[in-house]
């Protein structure tokens, strides 16, 4: 216990009053609802200050009995939620309070955590967001020259954007093609983004949005999270023709012309993949980095052994 910090394993979780916390917490993000924990990760723990006033959750694995931090898939920032301020002296008081069974830490922070913690290393990562308060036409008006001419060219292809897709179809679409190569993702983790998506919908929150050619399966999709005012761009799939046709910006397009003049912010998730991030920009998307941190309390040999060591951070 750090300055009335306290860690709880999971069954100690007090999860009605964890996502009270989560809702009125002035960062609070669809990330860290407890069932969206339970999806995506193999186990997680937490700190929490208080009556959870705020938390912290660990999400961890373990191999060859060494236990460590690590950012689980589809969640893109972690880290400190609070109902109060979240500075810096805050946060440090939570890395303090890290369990030290935890031997190596691994984890990305949200936007409106400052990590300044000098036994943590830090790197900001990028991501891209947009205000959807404005009209359709002032937003669109932002959009890059090409991308206009995306949309047009989606516009006359004649494929047809549906809301009833299933999350299934896009996934496998996904691992028939950038799946392929991406290491990244293994059959577990496909496993959770279905059961994340049926945890979603039970909460009606989940938007699903499919393209194709009229009468056929779709062959790009996305899957969107909406919670504290923003769409979360969670998932995307594109198949060889739907690149062709631009299905991808007309599929944006047609979510940024539904939800245009609400208080919503649309997350894209951002991209360190310099095509993605540029794409993202096109519609007029700004820079909202966030931090990841890192603490290595392993020996060199321990690091060599357990094999773990390498960063364990995966989208």
């Amino acid at each position: 216990m750090t300055r009335g910090i306290t860690y709880l394993r999971h069954e100690q979780i007090d999860r009605r009053k964890w996502d009270r916390c989560i809702e009125e917490a002035i960062n609070g993000h669809v990330y860290a609802w407890s069932w969206y924990l339970d999806s995506v990760c193999d186990q997680w723990d937490a700190m929490v200050e208080g009556d959870y006033d705020s938390v912290f959750p660990l999400p961890w694995r373990s191999r060859m009995g060494i236990r460590y931090v690590y950012q689980p898939p589809f969640t893109q920032q972690l880290g400190l939620f609070t109902r109060g301020q979240s500075g810096g002296e805050r946060l440090n008081a939570f890395l303090d309070a890290l369990p030290a069974h935890f031997r190596l830490t691994e984890i990305q922070l949200n936007a409106y955590n400052r990590p300044s913690h000098p036994a943590y290393s830090v790197r900001m990562r990028p991501n891209l967001v947009m205000d959807l308060i404005p009209p359709y036409e002032i937003i669109s008006g932002g959009y890059s020259q090409n991308l206009k001419r995306h949309v047009r060219k989606a516009a006359a292809s004649g494929w047809i954007i549906t809301e009833d897709v299933k999350p299934s179809r896009l996934i496998r679409l996904f691992r028939e093609n950038r799946g392929r190569e991406l290491k990244t993702l293994n059959d577990r983790d496909y496993e959770r983004l279905e059961r994340l998506t049926a945890e979603c919908s039970k909460r009606a929150c989940l938007h699903l949005l499919g393209s194709g050619p009229g009468g056929g399966e779709p062959d790009a999709g996305v899957i969107f999270a909406e919670s504290h005012g923003k769409l979360v761009l969670l998932f995307s799939a594109t198949g060889p023709e739907a690149r062709q046709q631009a299905a991808m910006a007309a599929l944006i397009d047609y979510m940024i012309r539904k939800h245009a003049g609400k208080n919503l912010v649309l997350d894209f998730e951002g991209s360190e993949d310099p095509g993605m991030a540029q794409f993202y920009g096109s519609f007029g998307a700004v820079a909202s980095p966030y931090p990841f941190i890192r603490k290595n309390s392993l020996g060199p040999f321990t690091r060599f052994a357990a094999g773990i060591f390498k960063p364990s951070l995966r989208r």
